[in-house]
């Protein structure tokens, strides 16, 4: 038996990534294998930080 995977990716900022991952988990009909954030380094006045843009969503069907 062959097992299916499909990467997903979301597109999120931190004011809505809460919201958008729910709704996008609730119409998966697969499993959820893993949610990878993409973390990306950004520098300002304070000093350097990171920010996440999108998340790939690993589900196996």
């Amino acid at each position: 038996m062959a097992l299916n995977y499909k990467v997903h990716r979301l597109e999120v900022n931190r004011d809505n990534m809460q919201e958008k991952l729910e709704l996008f988990l609730n119409r998966l009909n697969g499993e959820v294998i893993s949610i990878i954030p993409n973390v990306k380094p950004t520098f300002q006045l304070m000093g350097a930080t990171a920010k996440v843009d999108f998340l790939l969503i690993v589900e196996k069907f």
